[in-house]
């Protein structure tokens, strides 16, 4: 029976691989996803990043087959400085995750080129034990200057992971400062990789950035570097304790690890999975993912707006004309904004 199940699903998949996206039936992938087909997921999140006009409309049908099936898993954003290794991390993470029996997928936003639009996509190649392992799913994206670095579409693609069956979910940001707000409202728990030895141990790190990290890891605790790493460990954690309290109710923590030698794994999974237990006591778990589904709401409808808006062609005909006025200074700001939206409301 086994057998004949594989042979369905990769026959499946071959049809869908055959055949443009457009022509493959949004339950077919869907029933693929559900059985846990990597390829199948590949294909889902490909479609929901697609611009084209029928690509929208067959995501659209994708997601309401699949939005049931998913929330089922915990959802952690990671971030940090530059040469904090968060990469390492994340693998080091996500084998020790394996090794208890979770599926991990890891959602890597990369930063694109401005010019080409394209991707670096480089977090793959260095997981390379994480990305070969059958119980784990790694997808760089590129971030196409949107939100500041986030995806625009990794929410939903957090959707389809889930439904495919991964229960728990890393989502690493391009760097500190860049993308932090975007990825919190889409994550439960906002982890902030950092290492010690830089001088100012919070150098480099915005107090907003701090502020939102439910768990602060001292990264590269290991040979001579641990005694610097402790002490790295004890100032983050004076620090937070400075900080507001948290609306759920969370102490924000600080913990020691070392990727390369693979310490601090099990102290950190435990602090994730006490969050985890005392919010959802709390209830604050539930009613921060009803808030944050409010917040993306609002902003899709922005930048659907905003994108109908730049892409209208009589607008697109005046925009420049109003931008040299603004410059030279014939016109206000306000003045110009109120008249391209006049004329975009017009031709509505």
């Amino acid at each position: 029976m086994k057998n004949k199940d594989s042979e369905r699903r990769s026959d499946l998949i071959n049809k869908i691989k055959l055949r443009s996206k457009s022509e493959v039936k949004p339950q077919q992938i869907a029933d693929a996803v559900l059985e846990g087909d990597i390829n199948a997921l590949s294909n889902a999140i490909t479609l929901v990043e697609s611009h084209r006009e029928e690509d929208i409309k067959a995501s659209a049908d994708l997601l309401r087959l699949l939005l049931p099936h998913s929330g089922k898993s915990i959802r952690i954003g990671i971030t940090g400085m530059p040469g904090a290794g968060k990469s390492t991390f994340i693998e080091a993470l996500g084998m020790y995750l394996i090794q208890l029996g979770k599926k991990v997928a890891v959602l890597a936003v990369d930063p694109s080129s401005e010019q080409g639009k394209g991707s670096i996509l480089g977090d793959k190649t260095r997981m390379n034990d994480l990305a070969s392992h059958p119980e784990s799913f790694i997808r760089p994206s590129p971030s196409s200057g949107i939100q500041g670095g986030v995806a625009r579409k990794t929410r939903e693609s957090i959707f389809l992971c889930e439904a495919a069956g991964f229960d728990t979910i890393l989502i690493e940001t391009v760097g500190v400062g860049q993308s932090e707000t975007a990825v919190k409202s889409m994550v439960d728990l906002f982890m902030l990789i950092s290492i010690a030895g830089a001088g100012d141990e919070l150098q480099g790190i915005k107090r907003g950035i701090m502020e939102m990290a439910d768990l602060v890891v001292v990264n590269k605790a290991d040979g001579d570097n641990v005694s610097k790493s402790t002490a790295a460990r004890m100032d983050i954690q004076r620090a937070l304790h400075l900080f507001p309290a948290t609306d759920s109710g969370w102490i924000p923590k600080s913990l020691l690890c070392s990727s390369i030698e693979r310490t601090g794994l099990k102290e950190i999974w435990d602090t994730v999975l006490s969050f985890e237990s005392q919010l959802q006591f709390n209830g604050y778990f539930e009613e921060h993912r009803k808030e944050q589904s409010t917040w993306w709401l609002k902003e899709s409808i922005q930048d659907m707006l905003l994108s109908d808006f730049n892409e209208h062609p009589e607008v697109d005909k005046q925009k420049h004309v109003y931008e040299n006025q603004v410059q030279s200074g014939e016109i206000s700001v306000s003045e110009a904004a109120e008249n391209l939206i006049s004329l975009y409301k017009g031709f509505k």
